[in-house]
Parts: structure tokens; C-alpha cells; sequence
């Protein structure tokens, strides 16, 4: 039996939801000084999903009952609740508390929010595989959950194109038989990116779009090398790559720099923009709805942003 620190992590079942209201390139053209051509060229974005009148919690709930209903598992088997999200409904309590309530969940497992932005899913996923590794109980619910529309600045073109809502979840539990690897790491850095924690009329999303872009293209790399250096495996054996879905130049720079074909990076931002925390299991949700996941597949998932953070990981499905 392969020891503890080495079990990796299956993905049982996943679930997604965005907002209904859909707001297009064309939209935004009405509000600020921006137009369709401008944004598809410059960001790949044609659509994003803002809530009306939906709260953190209520599209974090929609995500996670997909999920828990596609897994079969009985809840009272959960071990934990961790919810990567910026834009929580309240300071306190957590989006993952509210959660407890709604999706009656037992009340002897930790429920908790984590925040690092953009990466927040795979810091979860590591923080939930480290929880299963202390309990008796089998599985974990991670989920990444952002409504970042009620905290961007409409007059900003630079940035209120870019973002917005929605909510990925994943069912996981630990698994001997299959590969896990995950390479984290942040550095300090309020200038690039940032929210202030202020009254409501100034808590908005500042960036400076041109150093986020080189932190981007220098960090995925470097998470993805990574990722392979600890697993032993070469770029050939990942069947996908899952980047975080802030930009395609993004996207595009990264597989041109390490000679991957584009093909092997799922892209879904065009529908959704940046949903920072969200991104990812949005991404993988979607993937295996459509059957582009089968059994065995390695995936590499990268995130970056505000903090700075970053983080990689290897997932086998």
C-alpha cells in the first residue's frame, strides 16, 4: 500500500452554474467606451454571466447540488467543505457555512472559505486532500464560487470586461491508484491586482493589465514544469491542460512558449470571462459533461492571480 502522503485524489463527480443573465461584448459596448472586434482581439471574451439578485451562496449551492446529486454519496460520508471565493456574501459567516445550512450537510466536519483569488480552487483541492488524509470519512466537497460583478467599476474598461460570475464544484477522495501532484506558491503584491477592503462604493477590482499579463506568461510555465518535474512525467503524457480562464493570448503564450498544441488547452472563457476562484472547476465540470474526460486521463490545472499566488496540479481522472 502506497503511503499516506503519496495517496492521490479521484474526482468523483463535478457540477457547475452561471447566472442566467448573459451579458454580451455588445452590452458592455452601451456602458463604456469599448466595442465587440476590441475585446474578442485582446481577450478572446465574447460573453460573461452576472447574477440578478443571486447571491455567492445561492450559485455556490446550484454548483455543489450538481455535483453531490451526479456523485451518489450519502453527505453524512463528507469530511470537509472548503470554498475558494474572493467575493464572499458576507465577512462572516463563510459562503461554505451557509452552505452547511442549505445543503443540510452533517455539522461534525470543517466548513470554511478560502481565499486566494484566482488560484483558490487547486489551494482548496490541496487543503481538502490534506483534511481526508486526518479523518475517517471519504470524501470532501471543494467548490470555487465568485460574484465578481458587484465589485467591478463599470467606467473601467480596462478591467469590467474581463470578469465574470459563476460557480464550479467537485466531489473528490483520496485514491491510491491514481497520480496526484500540486506546486503552490505566492508572493506579495498588492499593486498588480487588488480589491481594497473598503465601504461598498470603493471595494472595487483595480489591475494593471500589462504586468498581470507578464506575471501570467512566466507563472503558467513554470507551474506546468513544475507539476511535471515533481510527477516524473513529460508534457506528452497530459491529455489536457486547464489553464485558468483570464485571457487566450494568455492561454496561447503559454502553449507557444513549451511547444504544446492548442489543442490540448480546453478554452471556455469566451462564454464565461474570468471567474477567477471559479475558472477551473467550471472548466472541468463542463469537460466531462461534454465526455472529453475518460477514466485514466491526466490533466495538468494551473491558476494564477491576485496575491500574487499561482499553483499546478496533476489530476488523473
Amino acid at each position: 500500500m502506497m503511503k499516506p502522503e503519496m495517496k492521490g485524489i479521484h474526482v468523483v463527480a463535478t457540477g457547475h452554474y452561471a447566472p442566467g443573465n448573459v451579458v454580451t461584448n455588445d452590452d458592455l459596448s452601451k456602458i463604456v467606451e469599448t466595442n465587440d472586434e476590441w475585446i474578442r482581439q485582446r481577450t478572446g471574451i465574447e460573453r460573461r454571466h452576472f447574477t440578478e439578485g443571486e447571491k455567492n451562496s445561492d450559485i455556490a449551492y446550484k454548483a455543489a447540488k450538481m455535483a453531490l446529486e451526479k456523485s451518489g454519496i450519502d453527505v453524512n460520508d463528507l469530511a470537509a467543505l472548503v470554498v475558494a471565493t474572493f467575493s464572499p456574501d458576507y465577512f462572516v459567516p463563510s459562503v461554505a457555512c451557509i452552505l452547511q445550512r442549505e445543503l443540510e450537510l452533517p455539522t461534525d466536519m470543517p466548513c470554511f472559505d478560502l481565499n486566494a483569488a484566482c488560484s483558490g480552487f487547486l489551494y482548496a483541492i490541496q487543503v481538502a486532500r490534506g483534511l481526508l488524509l486526518q479523518s475517517r470519512k471519504r470524501y470532501a466537497l471543494v467548490i470555487g464560487s465568485e460574484v465578481i460583478s458587484k465589485v467591478l467599476d463599470m467606467d473601467d474598461r480596462g478591467t469590467c470586461i474581463l470578469f465574470g460570475d459563476g460557480a464550479g464544484a467537485a466531489v473528490i477522495e483520496l485514491d491510491e491508484t491514481k497520480k496526484y501532484f500540486s506546486y503552490l506558491g505566492a508572493e506579495g503584491n498588492e499593486e498588480y491586482i487588488y480589491c481594497p477592503n473598503a465601504d461598498e462604493e470603493k471595494r472595487k477590482v483595480h489591475m494593471d493589465g500589462a504586468k498581470v499579463f507578464k506575471f501570467a506568461v512566466s507563472t503558467v510555465p513554470k507551474c506546468i514544469n513544475g507539476v511535471l518535474e515533481e510527477s516524473g512525467l513529460s508534457k506528452d503524457d497530459i491529455d489536457y491542460f486547464v489553464c485558468h480562464q483570464a485571457n487566450k493570448r494568455i492561454i496561447e503564450s503559454v502553449a507557444q512558449r513549451l511547444d504544446i498544441p492548442m489543442e490540448k488547452f480546453y478554452i471556455n472563457l469566451q462564454e464565461y470571462g474570468n471567474t477567477s476562484a471559479a475558472s477551473i472547476p467550471i472548466a472541468l465540470s463542463e469537460m466531462e459533461e461534454k465526455g472529453l474526460i475518460k477514466k485514466g486521463m491526466k490533466l495538468i490545472c494551473v491558476g494564477f492571480g491576485a496575491g500574487l499566488t499561482w499553483g499546478g496540479a496533476l489530476i488523473e481522472w
